[in-house]
């Protein structure tokens, strides 16, 4: 008997990143793309419209981020499995991803054949892991999961966590810099991958949902 075909919904807001897995997976035989999103959103819906076997997904998108998608699929999904495929690898992403349901985590720096073979891990019931990021897991769960902290905003890097509890308390980006003993340019930085990874568009956006998750007090 074959092998069962392994289905496939790409979800990456890059339109080469999608091209080049499409024509990676077209080639593999025993895979085929059924669906592709451009957002969290969308790759929710194509989740539940196809049921694929794996929904490969990256953290940063609009609309809504890949590990509030990942939680969604997993609950209108949950025979697709979701594995993550980002340039983002410190351990508030890799943790928040986790927590989410994802079962594998790889780096957009992977090669190709690394990418196949976490493909078909996940679609068989695996959990995988790139070889960096693997430790980091298993440090992470080795206290067990009452251990695990349960911040705001996991996706936010503790630096970056501590900068937007800044901005919610009122403080302007001088104060923030004196306050951390940091540079402009490196404050300037973390706000820029904060707006990004909370998906807001400005500051007072970043402050109410901050504020509503217990920030700035």
């Amino acid at each position: 008997m074959p092998d069962p075909e392994i289905t496939v919904v790409l979800a990456d807001d890059h339109p080469v990143v999608r091209s080049g897995l499409r024509a990676l997976l077209a080639s593999t035989p025993g895979m085929r793309v059924v669906a592709e999103a451009v957002n969290g959103r969308e790759a929710i819906q194509a989740a539940a419209a196809y049921r694929p076997s794996v929904l490969l997904v990256d953290i940063q998108m609009p609309e809504l981020d890949g590990i509030d998608a990942t939680r969604a699929v997993v609950a209108v999904a949950p025979s697709t499995a979701v594995l993550v495929l980002t340039m983002f690898e410190d351990d508030d992403s890799v943790f928040a991803a986790v927590r989410a349901g994802a079962r594998g985590y790889i780096l957009k720096g992977a090669e190709q054949d690394e990418i196949l073979r976490a493909v078909r891990c996940v679609a068989e019931g695996g959990v995988i892991f790139g070889p960096s990021i693997a430790r980091r897991v298993d440090a992470l769960l080795s206290g067990g999961p009452e251990d695990l902290p349960n911040l705001p905003f996991p996706q936010l890097t503790d630096r970056e966590r501590e900068v937007l509890d800044l901005i919610a308390a009122g403080l302007a980006n001088p104060q923030i810099c004196d306050k951390l003993g940091l540079a402009v340019k490196t404050v300037g930085n973390h706000i820029s991958s904060i707006f990004a990874k909370l998906q807001v568009a400005d500051r007072a956006q970043a402050i109410v949902r901050a504020r509503d998750a217990g920030l700035g007090r």
